[in-house]
């Protein structure tokens, strides 16, 4: 798993008109919960940014105030209409204690069904995992060396190592469509 450092302070207040403040000041309220208690600090946006607008999961090195962390974003929110940071959630990581967290996926190697002059089409861009963060990869590769033209790879038959794809075993992935002028010559000539 990718990671990136990530430095925020101690919020004085929780409140709703202390986040509204810091919102207006560019930073973003943000919680580190899943240890013995919940840390309220804010990061800038800015910075923020890096971690959230990537198709990336990251292992977030936090330094609150001298005091450092590992975590991973849980959650964020945004607000509906503009879109702003509104609220950044971070998930405590600790040594030896499964998570769940979605991973990328990263399609590699050359569809058969492709060459064929069939269309490629990713069903989902993230599976959501279980295991020990020390052993989640970057992302969670998917050969399509095998995908003929109208094949499927379904999560059953991703590899993994490690860790356990929480998704439905018969959830399709990727696939290979037969266009339409390649199905009526495997009409017309069948």
């Amino acid at each position: 798993m990718k990671t990136i450092n990530l430095s925020g302070s101690l919020r004085g207040g929780v409140g709703k008109s202390d986040a509204n403040q810091l919102r207006a000041e560019g930073r973003v309220p943000c919680v580190l919960y899943g240890g013995a208690e919940q840390i309220h600090f804010w990061a800038y946006g800015y910075d923020l940014k890096s971690v959230l607008f990537t198709p990336d999961t990251y292992r977030v090195h936090l330094d609150i105030d001298g005091r450092k962390f590992e975590a991973i974003v849980q959650e964020a929110q945004f607000h509906p209409l503009n879109e702003a940071m509104m609220h950044v959630d971070f998930f405590l990581l600790q040594a030896g204690k499964t998570i769940k967290l979605e991973l990328p996926l990263e399609f590699v190697g050359v569809s058969p069904g492709v060459k064929a002059g069939g269309k490629f089409a990713a069903r989902v861009r993230r599976v959501k995992v279980k295991g020990n963060p020390d052993h989640f990869p970057a992302t969670v590769q998917v050969d399509i060396s095998k995908l003929d033209l109208g094949g499927v790879v379904r999560v059953k038959d991703i590899p993994t190592e490690n860790y356990v794809i929480l998704d439905a075993p018969n959830n399709p992935v990727a696939s290979v469509i037969i266009p339409r002028g390649l199905k009526g010559q495997a009409a017309a000539g069948g």
